[in-house]
């Protein structure tokens, strides 16, 4: 009955969102993975199990926790974590880098069986926190406008199949999934994708030597576990409690920390909640809310695409272009932006959510941590200053994502 059940919640719009997810992935994280890599000088071995272990325990991890809670819960790795990992290069070795993401993944473990992860969000108002995740994905849909600006012939018929796909306004045939059909007809076209000889071997399991060191553990594992755990929770889960479902958020932080400490020991770096990943597949353009999580089921299906070929990534990634990739994850977006912007400026706390916002749509990093963590900080700031009596209230009558 349960199988049955299932498979009665499949649905279009839950799958074009969940293979719009894997677009993503594929050619808009996957890329910036293998640059860092490179800044850190390691070996095609080191970088084949780096991406193996991270996509197997994201997609087994988003695939247990969507089903059984029937909630897209979308797990892969921490993108800030992995760009401050490449600020690093020339720093530390990777025996030292590989150590302190391993303390990063236990502390990450640590915090979410003490239940720290759902008091934090029971803190911060929901305003706040939906102000923050506009503020984050803001850029995603500048970049799309700047992309199809810039490459009119591919992103252009992308964009345009979006909005015929809202024109016709039916569920049946999601405007994204026309973004996908319309995009890809261009990209032949215009004979932007040639395939170049590929051969396929298995990834490579490569166990790090580790080397504990004070200095890497101070400048490593802590800002690791602020992005992982605190951006990945107050922005991942965030939005999904901001859609209306009710997010394990201790048991999700525990599956984190879990994957992160297993990460660690085939070379790769903590586990997070996807932000942008929730943004493409939680959103209004997924679905029906109790249908959603198949655009997890879906995208973590074909990760495994990722984990099992991680040694043919880099010539795959010269078959699309950037601009049809970018235009895409900006149209997945826009429906939970404008959610976003909707919950955050309603009613109360509009000026900490503002405040919020701007911060975490200025790219810019303090001590090691991004802007979007800064936010919060300025937007709870700023409402005590000038919404005192609507902060207090939010915290005594728990306004804030209740779990």
């Amino acid at each position: 009955m349960q199988l049955t059940a299932i498979a009665r919640d499949i649905n279009g719009p839950a799958l074009w969102a969940g293979i719009t997810a894997f677009v993503w992935y594929a050619f808009g994280a996957v890329p910036l993975h293998i640059a860092v890599a490179g800044q850190l000088g390691l070996t095609a071995a080191q970088s084949s199990s780096w991406i193996f272990i991270i996509w197997t325990t994201g997609a087994a991890a988003s695939i247990g926790l969507s089903l059984y809670y029937r909630i897209p819960v979308p797990i892969t790795w921490s993108i800030p974590g992995l760009i401050y990992l490449g600020t690093l290069a020339g720093e530390f070795t990777f025996p030292e880098i590989a150590a302190a993401n391993l303390i990063a993944g236990v502390a990450i473990l640590a915090l979410g069986i003490s239940g720290v992860g759902a008091r934090m969000m029971k803190w911060l108002p929901l305003p706040i926190v939906m102000g923050m995740f506009a503020g984050s994905i803001f850029g995603y849909v500048t970049r799309l406008v700047s992309v199809t600006v810039e490459d009119v012939l591919v992103a252009g018929p992308t964009v345009a199949g979006y909005l015929v796909g809202r024109l016709i306004g039916n569920p049946r045939i999601p405007p994204v999934g026309l973004a996908v059909v319309f995009g890809a007809v261009a990209v032949l076209a215009t004979r932007r994708a040639v395939p170049e000889a590929m051969s396929w071997s298995l990834p490579s399991l490569a166990v790090p030597g580790m080397e504990f060191s004070a200095p890497a553990v101070a400048a490593i594992s802590l800002p690791l576990v602020v992005l992982a755990l605190g951006l990945g929770n107050v922005q991942g889960l965030g939005f999904l409690i901001g859609q209306g479902y009710k997010a394990p958020v201790n048991t999700i932080s525990i599956v984190v920390g879990l994957n992160s400490v297993v990460n660690a020991f085939l070379g790769g770096h903590p586990a997070s909640v996807a932000r942008t990943g929730v943004a493409i597949m939680a959103g209004p353009d997924a679905g029906p809310l109790h249908q959603r999580y198949w655009a997890s089921l879906v995208a973590a299906a074909l990760t495994m695409i990722i984990a099992s070929a991680a040694g043919l990534v880099i010539p795959i990634l010269a078959v699309l272009p950037s601009s049809y990739i970018f235009a895409l994850a900006g149209l997945a977006i826009f429906s939970s932006l404008q959610d976003a912007f909707e919950k955050a400026f309603g009613v109360n706390l509009r000026f900490g959510a503002l405040v919020a916002f701007a911060v975490a749509a200025t790219p810019f990093a303090f001590v090691g941590i991004t802007s979007a963590l800064w936010s919060v900080v300025a937007g709870m700031a700023a409402s005590l200053i000038a919404e005192r009596p609507d902060l207090k209230e939010a915290w005594k009558t728990g306004q804030g994502p209740s779990i």
